[in-house]
């Protein structure tokens, strides 16, 4: 009966040790749910870097596209701020919003009430 019992208290200790490396040990189940998480935000950025691959695929095949040229074109003029031979690039500068325009001079013919 001693015997017995012994075997049973060493096995109910060994599947408390073994419950405790399940929940908390390395590789247990609290490492499964980050490991999850991670995984999860890594497949939503992979997606949206797929949708900006897709769509720089889509820009060079346009740009390599024989009616690509006008694409080309416009690049050039917006981003590097191109110009054609024989073109005149008028460049607009706007005053600062924050300097008031100067009042008139009054001109002393007459006061208003």
């Amino acid at each position: 009966m001693r015997g017995l019992r012994i075997v049973l208290v060493l096995l109910a200790l060994l599947l408390v040790w073994l419950q405790y490396r399940l929940w908390f040990g390395t590789g247990g189940a609290g490492d499964v749910a980050r490991l999850q998480g991670q995984v999860a935000q890594q497949a939503h950025q992979n997606e949206g870097l797929r949708e900006r691959n897709a769509a720089l695929a889509a820009e060079v095949a346009d740009l390599k596209s024989p009616t690509g040229e006008a694409a080309v074109e416009e690049r050039a003029r917006s981003e590097l701020g191109m110009i054609r031979p024989g073109e005149v690039f008028y460049r607009v500068v706007e005053s600062p919003a924050a300097a008031p325009l100067p009042e008139p001079p009054d001109s002393g013919a007459g006061s208003s009430p």
